[in-house]
């Protein structure tokens, strides 16, 4: 029996049903609707575990509908990834920003979008009690102690760097635009460029060493950790 309920929001009925088919093939129980006045209808009636949601809907668009996810107590929290056009990296960035999760650029293969929303799920799980100690990609990263290893040995980071870093490894796979980066790091006073985040993101990898190649630009959105 499917334990997981994906809402797909998709205005094309044809990837409606290729994607729904391989889904249910993955063990997922699968809802769709086709605009997204009924797609915030249906995610309300169902509390879907993730919602998989087009940003280019007729009538309220997938930003808008998320936009009110967000804004709805009891879906605030329920995972989102977008699919996108290919070059719709504004869009990506305010989606990003509003609170999608993840997002997936059209075209897509099956194996990927299984892998992320597998990788979203789990994030989810995972970030439903907080971690004092976290562990991925070969840092080992201890906020009590606010202590920092990478491949076992210790790494001195400034406030700054520890902040960022912790945001990253936190949630790994999410990507990060440059404005939520600095709004975690300066609480959005400070005044700020997107080439200051960059700059502390070359400090890190440097100082992480091999496991520094783990934090990924996103080109034209921002930065995820690959653990």
């Amino acid at each position: 029996m499917p334990d997981k309920t994906l809402l797909l929001v998709e205005d094309e009925p044809d990837l409606v049903d290729l994607l729904s088919f391989s889904l249910e093939q993955a063990s997922y129980r699968v809802e769709s609707a086709l605009t997204g006045e009924d797609g915030l209808q249906a995610a309300r009636r169902l509390h879907p575990d993730l919602i998989l949601l087009d940003l280019m809907l007729p009538g309220m668009d997938g930003l808008e509908v998320c936009r009110n996810l967000r804004h709805t107590p009891e879906l605030r929290d329920t995972p989102v990834i977008m699919l996108t056009a290919r070059n719709a990296e504004q869009d990506i960035v305010r989606g990003l920003e509003i609170g999608a999760d993840d997002y997936i650029a059209k075209p897509f293969s099956t194996p990927v979008l299984l892998a992320r929303i597998k990788a979203v799920l789990r994030r989810a799980a995972d970030g439903a009690e907080p971690k004092r100690v976290i562990e991925a990609g070969g840092v080992r990263l201890d906020a009590d102690r606010h202590e920092v290893q990478a491949d076992g040995e210790t790494v001195s980071l400034t406030a700054t760097e520890f902040k960022l870093l912790t945001l990253l490894v936190a949630r790994p796979g999410r990507v990060f635009t440059r404005q939520q980066i600095i709004d975690t790091l300066h609480e959005g006073f400070a005044a700020v460029t997107d080439r200051s985040v960059d700059v502390q993101v070359v400090g890190l990898r440097r100082k992480l060493g091999a496991s520094g190649a783990r934090i990924e630009t996103v080109r034209g959105v921002g930065y995820r950790f690959r653990a």
